[in-house]
């Protein structure tokens, strides 16, 4: 072991003292709409010998948080609870500084910088799996790396499904269209498809197409007057964000044996949500020349690290419409279930 390792290993092994029984929270004790949210004091999490207690500056609002606090659709109750989530604290996006380490960690130390993915990140502190986290990009702010992890590993899986990579100009000619372009997984998915070198089209509102543009799409849609279908354009590859299109429609918009990956919906049943159109495309696809896929996004350190190396390089950028004050979390709701967000909200803590 060389004298650099022993240094970091004496301050891992380092008597670590929790910083004291209790922290601020975001707290919900029902499902519910945004007012269901409310500030409190609770205590800080434990942690398990493959954890790291991160002390949070910054925190990001995705889609799964939102229906983790509405409770929709239903069908999510059977993992997070029936009548409550059995976390009481919402929140996945973290970075933040390494404040103490399970027995069985070896990649972070306290005073480590990170982001990634844990448990209750609406909080001062949070618990986050040692495989869920990687080292924060000198180069980028807290607000900026805490909005990264979800959105931007989901978008990450889901160019990949399309036969995409970001790692190389392998792309050229590849004509990608990104539905929800202007939201928070379709904002990094736009910057994905165009580090590999496809010509991209993104799909967003007439208010969101400048953002889009900005983002580096070569072609933008205004969904409120123009049709991604009506047979004036075919794409390789779809990336399927929001808007909830028909199975039938992704079909007219992509080329003969082009790729359509399901990622997502705003609309669908209260029991399944937009479920229920992925696992159709899913059952029909073997039959078709297209291929229609889904994905489920998840967050892995190899992801996070990939994302990171597109973010020091600046072929990604995280696009951050509006930062909230930890005691605003309930009006950053607000804002986004409103519809009304242009890539990603950040929280401070």
């Amino acid at each position: 072991m060389t004298t650099g390792q022993k240094a970091k290993e004496s301050r891992r092994r380092k008597d670590q003292a929790l910083p004291g029984p209790f922290m601020r929270a975001i707290v919900q004790e029902a499902y519910g709409s945004a007012d269901v949210l409310h500030e409190a004091q609770v205590p800080v999490p434990p942690i398990a010998d493959n954890d790291v207690l991160v002390k949070i500056h910054s925190a990001g609002l995705d889609r799964g948080t939102w229906h983790v606090t509405t409770g929709l659709p239903y069908a999510l109750r059977l993992a997070y609870g029936f009548k409550a989530p059995r976390n009481p604290v919402p929140g996945v996006d973290l970075a933040g500084t390494v404040e103490a380490v399970g027995s069985k960690v070896t990649r972070f130390a306290a005073g480590d910088e990170v982001f990634g993915s844990g448990t209750g990140t609406f909080a001062e502190y949070a618990a986050a799996r040692e495989d869920r986290l990687a080292p924060k990009p000198a180069n980028i702010s807290f607000e900026q790396a805490a909005v990264v992890p979800v959105s931007g590993c989901t978008a990450l899986i889901a160019v990949r499904a399309g036969g995409i990579d970001p790692g190389r100009q392998s792309s050229r000619g590849v004509k990608v269209l990104v539905t929800g372009a202007s939201g928070g997984v379709g904002s990094y998915a736009v910057q994905l498809a165009k580090a590999a070198g496809a010509e991209v089209t993104g799909v967003a509102s007439a208010a969101k197409t400048d953002m889009v543009r900005a983002l580096g799409a070569d072609h933008v849609i205004d969904y409120t007057t123009q049709d991604f279908a009506d047979g004036s354009a075919h794409y390789d590859v779809i990336i399927d964000i929001a808007g909830n299109p028909s199975v039938s429609r992704l079909r007219r918009a992509l080329t003969p044996a082009g790729t359509a990956v399901i990622t997502g919906g705003e609309e669908g049943g209260t029991w399944t949500g937009s479920m229920d159109r992925q696992l159709r495309a899913v059952a029909l696809s073997p039959f078709i020349r297209q291929r229609l896929t889904m994905i489920v996004g998840t967050q892995k350190s190899d992801d996070l690290e990939c994302l990171a190396g597109l973010l020091e390089s600046g072929a990604m950028r995280p696009a951050i419409d509006r930062t909230y004050p930890l005691a605003q979390v309930p009006d950053a709701m607000r804002y986004f279930d409103a519809g009304q967000a242009r890539g990603k909200l950040a929280v401070t803590i």
